[in-house]
């Protein structure tokens, strides 16, 4: 039998206005899902940086972000299925006037179409940890960046 590994991207959204911040965003009204980064499936064809390009903006409406570079490719489980998964971790850059915190409304055919991500920036070296341990390679991009574990 063969165990198709599900292919995804996460993208580390950083805000550099003299003091590094990442982009991260909640659901609004489901407090239970964690703080998390754009992240989500690749769709057969698409390349690895433009589908962190769309996820990005399909969850935060921003469309202004840039890769920089991938940072790292992680094998990990899904957390509820245990359904095996790939995820590449992609730097993004955005402009330092962007907003500092928005609501969004996903639009599209994906699991997630019509829920609000209340979206914001937060400084790095980040105080807690995202959801699904997302925050996992941030020591990649910067070393000074690794989230504080307690």
């Amino acid at each position: 039998m063969v165990v198709r590994v599900r292919e995804r991207v996460a993208g580390y959204v950083i805000r550099d206005g003299g003091v590094p911040e990442l982009l991260v965003f909640d659901h609004v009204g489901m407090p239970e899902a964690g703080t998390q980064v754009p992240a989500g499936g690749v769709r057969p064809g698409e390349g690895l940086e433009s589908a962190v390009l769309r996820e990005v903006a399909e969850e935060t409406g921003l469309v202004s972000a840039s890769v920089v570079r991938q940072v790292m490719v992680e094998d990990k489980p899904h957390p509820e299925t245990g359904q095996p998964r790939r995820t590449a971790f992609f730097h993004l850059h955005v402009p330092e006037t962007t907003a500092d915190a928005w609501n969004h409304t996903v639009r599209g055919g994906g699991s997630d179409a019509g829920m609000t991500f209340a979206c914001r920036f937060l400084p790095l070296p980040l105080e807690e940890p995202l959801a699904d341990e997302q925050d996992a390679w941030l020591g990649h991009i910067d070393p000074h960046w690794a989230t504080r574990r307690s």
